[in-house]
């Protein structure tokens, strides 16, 4: 059965790239929707930009979507993980600038305000892609792959030079609430050195100790430290778990990924859907609809870091 929020969810903060303040809103919308963005500060023009993986564009460090009047939003990946993390399938997000607020750097305010407002379930039925073959990209010594599984699987490895992340791999089953539970309070991360350069190159403008997490070789810069010790590798799942949600149904399937990013994971789902030998549509049984992610979530499913 197809869902939406019950009622309005507000946020507001600031953006990681642009450092600009924006008003974010996630309403109700009926069946049959899917997740669209509108650009409420915008006049004249479509102001409609549909979350789906045919509207993402290239980008620096995050998922952008546009539609073909031109209207982009980026950094979309945390909202977006939020959303199909709680089995939102239906939504109209009202922002009032380009890029979605970063907030804690993770998806654990989105989720707090979905979990408070609560699901409708809608009179319409759900459905999913199940995977029927392997599909891969490759990028030098990254990949990307979708493969067989008969719920959502994300398994990841990442592998970086600074010691306070190193080579750091895990898989999970995103069955019920294990992304709210296993990664929802997970923070994006970064290097100092790479924030120097970003931020030389006009990037991270709105990035802060309080909403990443920053390393310089074997020493973790953020207050607090860490909230998992392989916090990174969760992210890094946490971020493909948004970037599949365009892919506009659950992915019933095993997404791997080895040192791959935003863009990669788009690719994948570009080369999967240039071959419909490779997945088909199937309607979600009850049975089925349990296992899913979002299916069966209590307050007591949110992290400490959530909660």
């Amino acid at each position: 059965m197809q869902t939406s929020v019950k009622s309005p969810v507000r946020f507001a903060g600031t953006g990681l790239h642009s450092g600009a303040p924006v008003r974010l809103t996630v309403h109700p919308a009926p069946a049959g929707t899917g997740i669209w963005f509108r650009r409420t500060d915008l006049a004249g023009r479509d102001a409609m930009v549909p979350a789906n993986w045919e509207a993402v564009v290239p980008a620096a460090l995050c998922t952008r979507i546009e539609n073909p009047a031109g209207v982009a939003v980026s950094t979309i990946e945390h909202l977006m993980a939020a959303l199909a993390g709680c089995g939102v399938t239906n939504a109209l997000v009202h922002i009032d600038g380009p890029e979605v607020p970063i907030l804690d750097g993770s998806a654990a305010p989105f989720v707090r305000g979905i979990m408070a407002t609560g699901l409708n379930r809608l009179d319409a039925a759900q459905h999913a892609l199940r995977i029927l073959d392997v599909v891969e990209v490759r990028d030098g010594a990254s990949v990307a792959r979708l493969s067989s599984a008969d719920v959502p699987e994300i398994a990841f490895e990442i592998d970086f030079p600074d010691a306070a992340i190193g080579r750091q791999d895990l898989t999970l089953r995103m069955a019920n609430g294990a992304f709210v539970r296993e990664l929802s309070d997970c923070r994006t991360f970064c290097r100092q050195a790479d924030v120097d350069a970003m931020r030389a190159q006009g990037l991270a403008l709105g990035g802060t100790l309080m909403n990443a997490v920053v390393v310089d070789g074997d020493r973790v810069l953020t207050p607090g430290g860490l909230r998992r010790a392989d916090e990174a590798v969760r992210h890094k799942m946490l971020d493909a778990m948004g970037d599949l949600a365009l892919a506009g149904l659950p992915i019933l399937g095993r997404y791997t990924g080895i040192r791959a990013g935003h863009a990669m994971t788009n690719r994948l789902l570009r080369a999967l859907f240039a071959r419909p030998d490779a997945y088909d549509v199937v309607e979600v049984a009850p049975e089925l609809a349990r296992r899913l992610p979002g299916a069966g979530l209590t307050l007591s499913d949110l992290p400490a870091a959530a909660a």
